[in-house]
Formats: C-alpha cells, sequence, structure tokens
C-alpha cells in the first residue's frame, strides 16, 4: 500500500515535470529569436526607416505595426464610390530642391490633379452669405502677404543668433507689427496662411521655427491632390514592396505595442495580444500624440529631459470633412475649386473645396477645420456636424440647396494610434528641446514627421526622418558611433 502510494506520487511529479518542460518548449518556440532592430510603426517613415537599414544589409529586422495596414496618415477611405484622402492629401513640387514623393509618384504613374488656390478674391463668402467684392479681398490678402514676410523677417532675425532662444508667436508678431486680424474677412484669409497649415492658431505657432514655410520654400508651390484608387499610402506600399516579399514574416501588423523595456543589452517589446520581440535596438516611429498618450509604457520611463521635451511639444489636427449631395449647387469651372467663408468665430468651416475636377459628377464638397474646432467637431456626432455644415452653406447658396446623401467625418484626434495629425512647433520651444526631442534613449531611436526640423507636418518630413533615423541605427551597429543627447 505504502510502495503504491510512493509509485502514485512519483507518476504525478512526473506528470508535473512533463506539463512544466512542454510548457517551457511551448514558449520556446513560440518566442521569436532577437533580431537587430524592432521598428515600431508602419506609416511612410517606418517603412522608410526599415528599408533603409535592409538596403544596409541589416535585414534581421521586425516591423510592428498598431493597424491592419501600412501608411500610417497615409490613409485612404471609400466614400460615395470614390477614394477619400482622409490624411495627408497633397504632395509638393516645382520648387528648386528635389522632391523625392516626386519620383514615387512617377514611378507609380500615381493619377493626381493640381490644386488651384488663385482667384480667392472672387470666391469669399460673408459670414450672413454674399460674395465679398473683388477690391476688398485683394485688399485682405495683400496685407496678409505683409503679415506673412513680417513674420519671415522677424524668423530670420531671431534665428541670426543661435545661442539665442528669444522667440515669439505667430499673434505675437501682429502685435509686433501693430496689424492684428479681427474682421471676419482678415481672419479667413489669416487662418489661410496659418492655421491652414500649421493645424492650429497662429498664438499656438513659434515664428522663429514656422516661418519661412521650409517644404514650400523647398519643393514648390505646387499642390499635387491624390485622386488615385490606390491613394497616398501607394507611395508607402511601394518602398515596402522593394525590401519585402508577399507574406514577408517582417512585418507583423495588427500588433500594438503596449510595453518597451531598455536597456544597454538592448530592448524587448511587449505587444497588446501577449507578444514579445527582442532586439538591439528599437526605432519608434509613433505619433507624438501617442508618445505623449499613455498607450505605450517605458520600462525605465524615461528621462526627464526627454519626458519633457515630449510633453511640451504640439500634436495637432486637421480634419477634411467630406459631404456628398445628389447633385451639386456650387460654382464649379476654372477658378472656383477653393472658396471662403469668413465668420466671425476663428475657424468655424472657413475653406471649401469642391472635386468635380478630381471626380467630375461626384457632387462631393470638403471643408477643412483644424485645432480646437477639428477636437470640438470629433466630440459631436456626425449629425450635428452635418447640421452646422449645411447652416454654412446656406449661408452661402441659399436655403434651396438639397440635403447631403452621405457625410465623412475623420477622427485622428480620438483615435488611439495616431491622437492628432500632425505636430506644430510652439512659440519658446528651443532649438535644444528639440533635439532632445529627435534624440535616442539608449537602444530606443525616434522617427516621424515630429522629429523632421525643416519639413515637420509634411509626408516628406515623416519620408526624410525615417532615412536618418536608421543610418544613426546603422552607425551605431556597424561603427559604433552612437548618437547621444
Amino acid at each position: 500500500m505504502l510502495r503504491n502510494m510512493h509509485l502514485s506520487a512519483a507518476m504525478k511529479l512526473l506528470l508535473s515535470l512533463l506539463v512544466l518542460l512542454l510548457a517551457v518548449s511551448s514558449a520556446t518556440v513560440a518566442a521569436p529569436p532577437p533580431s537587430s532592430v524592432i521598428v515600431v510603426g508602419a506609416g511612410l517613415s517606418g517603412i522608410a526607416a526599415a528599408k533603409t537599414l535592409h538596403d544596409a544589409g541589416i535585414k534581421d529586422i521586425v516591423i510592428l505595426e498598431a493597424t491592419p495596414k501600412i501608411g500610417g496618415r497615409l490613409s485612404k477611405v471609400a466614400f460615395a464610390g470614390k477614394t477619400m484622402e482622409v490624411g495627408a492629401c497633397w504632395y509638393f513640387g516645382g520648387g528648386p530642391q528635389h522632391n523625392p514623393l516626386v519620383d514615387i509618384a512617377n514611378s507609380l504613374k500615381l493619377n493626381t490633379y493640381p490644386t488651384n488656390f488663385g482667384n480667392l478674391s472672387s470666391n469669399t463668402y460673408k459670414q450672413q452669405g454674399g460674395l465679398y467684392p473683388k477690391a476688398e479681398v485683394d485688399a485682405a490678402l495683400g496685407a496678409g502677404a505683409a503679415r506673412a514676410q513680417f513674420c519671415t523677417n522677424l524668423s530670420t532675425t531671431l534665428n541670426s543668433n543661435p545661442r539665442s532662444d528669444q522667440d515669439v508667436s505667430v499673434m505675437g508678431a501682429y502685435l509686433l507689427y501693430k496689424q492684428v486680424p479681427a474682421t471676419p474677412l482678415e481672419m479667413v484669409v489669416d487662418y489661410f496662411n496659418n492655421d491652414y497649415i500649421d493645424a492650429q492658431a497662429p498664438q499656438l505657432t513659434s515664428v522663429k521655427h514656422k516661418y519661412p514655410r521650409h517644404e514650400l520654400v523647398d519643393h514648390g508651390v505646387n499642390f499635387n491632390y491624390v485622386k488615385d484608387p490606390r491613394g497616398f499610402e501607394s507611395m508607402a506600399y511601394h518602398i515596402a514592396d522593394q525590401f519585402l516579399k508577399k507574406g514577408d514574416p517582417r512585418l507583423k501588423l495588427n500588433k500594438v505595442v503596449r510595453e518597451i523595456s531598455y536597456s544597454k543589452k538592448g530592448v524587448t517589446v511587449k505587444t497588446e495580444d501577449g507578444s514579445v520581440f527582442e532586439a538591439k535596438f528599437a526605432i519608434l516611429s509613433a505619433s507624438l500624440g501617442v508618445l505623449q498618450s499613455n498607450l505605450i509604457s517605458f520600462k525605465p520611463e524615461f528621462p526627464m529631459w526627454k519626458r519633457v521635451a515630449i510633453s511640451d511639444f504640439s500634436m495637432a489636427t486637421y480634419t477634411k470633412i467630406f459631404i456628398k449631395f445628389p447633385h451639386k449647387f456650387w460654382p464649379t469651372g476654372p477658378g472656383t475649386e477653393v472658396f471662403f467663408y469668413a465668420h466671425q468665430h476663428h475657424g468655424y468651416y472657413p475653406i471649401w473645396k469642391h472635386l468635380e475636377n478630381e471626380y467630375p459628377g461626384s457632387n462631393i464638397l470638403f471643408v477643412t477645420v483644424t485645432g480646437d474646432e477639428s477636437i470640438r467637431i470629433e466630440k459631436q456626432s456626425d449629425e450635428a456636424t452635418k447640421a452646422e455644415a449645411m447652416e454654412v452653406l446656406k449661408k452661402m447658396f441659399g436655403n434651396n440647396i438639397p440635403n447631403p446623401d452621405a457625410i465623412l467625418v475623420p477622427r485622428w484626434w480620438t483615435n488611439r494610434f495616431f491622437k492628432g495629425s500632425y505636430v506644430n512647433w510652439p512659440p519658446r520651444y528651443s532649438h535644444e528641446q528639440f533635439q532632445h526631442l529627435q534624440a535616442p534613449v539608449g537602444p530606443v531611436y525616434f522617427t516621424g514627421e515630429h522629429t523632421s526640423e525643416k519639413y515637420m507636418g509634411f509626408a516628406t518630413g515623416a519620408y526624410f526622418s525615417g532615412i536618418e533615423s536608421a543610418n544613426d541605427v546603422i552607425k551605431c551597429l556597424n561603427r559604433k558611433i552612437c548618437r547621444a543627447h
């Protein structure tokens, strides 16, 4: 009897050991081997970084993307039978410096249409309806151009002393110039010159670092609107196709990174589904908005210099609201595609564009809102937004316009994988702080449009920053020349 009890206990112990061994064996098989680099995010910057690593011979990489697709804020949505670019929609050409995105677009034979912002003086509507006289709008546009030139000159003066952190907001520059936009007409013109680019109001924008507009000065003012069914995101896919095979196991979609642990030995990345990945380095292409949120925790917590650099920079929101109608009731033809609505409330449904040139017969308008208005609109229902937009359209075109068939309201600010559209440089945020924003923390490197000093907020900034951050990692891996803060 006692012997049988001993045998029974021994069998239980043996079975327990077998179960433990099987569990360990199973975990070992499931865990991927360590890589050289983990790229977090498969937007334009992450894909550009991964390709740069691959081309340099560093092929043991893993790309972890939270969403079901690559491209990030290059994002299309099917709406009313057409492809709408809810993220970036223009790339720029015609300037003195080469824009590599133009080459990619040409390689893809991407279907685009040039946006014409001319003739705005004939397309600016009053708050209660009716067009402003052309001469009055021309005068407002001229005054806006003079303010912009003052901001550019002031920026040159402020940047002439690299050791000085002196700065002023765009609104502060207007006070120095003694010309602050006050009327609805002056404000909508100023919105076009500032918010429409920066996605935030002039009082939240640095003159020193946002003037002149480097993207437009360097790459040109040819606004190429993407109207291709493959979408702007096809640029990211084009880059990916050059180094990733179909079904390449190095690209892992729907992998939401929640924790990054780092030390001198490397990084460990944990995702929401329980997967664990290890590497010598990580390149983090998450947006600034995500870095400011609690989506990803870092162990140990980033040093104070990094946390302050992240928290003090600005993530802005830029929203294009698309509205489909049964028939068009707005002017079409040359010089009519963009029109202003001047309202006493700054940024209230201010800039409209029809898509008859891009999609003839589509009967689609879109209106751009930014900053606080974007956030306000994201919080309300689509029905409430539709009602507000229709009230504005009735002011411009009369009460007999048709009800819309459909509305599309993107929500970048509330999307936990983006938390906004792109960054804006706030006043008195120093160049040293920006270098802290760019700088790695140990083996964790950073990329994305928010790390591009000249082209932040633009797709070119994302593209260039991906290449630059990858080159930093390559130097550290191959030559032991590692960037420090």
